[in-house]
C-alpha cells in the first residue's frame, strides 16, 4: 500500500520537506558527492541519489532553452 500524496505529512512538514530538497539541490550543484549531501542532511546516499537525478532530469527538460516569445528586446516597432 503506498501513502496518500504527501506521505501523511502536514502541510508545515511537507514545505520543510521542499526546503531540505532546495538546500541539497544547491549542495548538488556546487559539486557535493551523494555521501556528503546524506551526511548533511541525513538521508540515504540512495536518497540523494535520487534527488541528484530528479536534478538532472529537470536541467535536461529546461535544455535547450528558448528565447522569449515576442519582438526581441530594443527592437522598433514595425511601421
Amino acid at each position: 500500500m503506498r501513502y496518500a500524496q504527501g506521505g501523511g505529512l502536514t502541510a508545515e512538514e511537507c514545505a520543510r520537506r521542499e526546503q531540505v530538497r532546495l538546500e541539497a539541490a544547491e549542495w548538488i550543484e556546487e559539486g557535493a558527492t551523494d555521501r556528503e549531501v546524506a551526511a548533511r542532511f541525513r538521508v540515504t546516499r540512495v536518497s540523494a541519489n535520487r534527488w541528484r537525478r530528479a536534478l538532472a532530469a529537470a536541467a535536461a527538460r529546461r535544455w535547450p532553452p528558448r528565447a522569449p516569445a515576442g519582438p526581441a528586446a530594443g527592437s522598433a516597432p514595425p511601421n
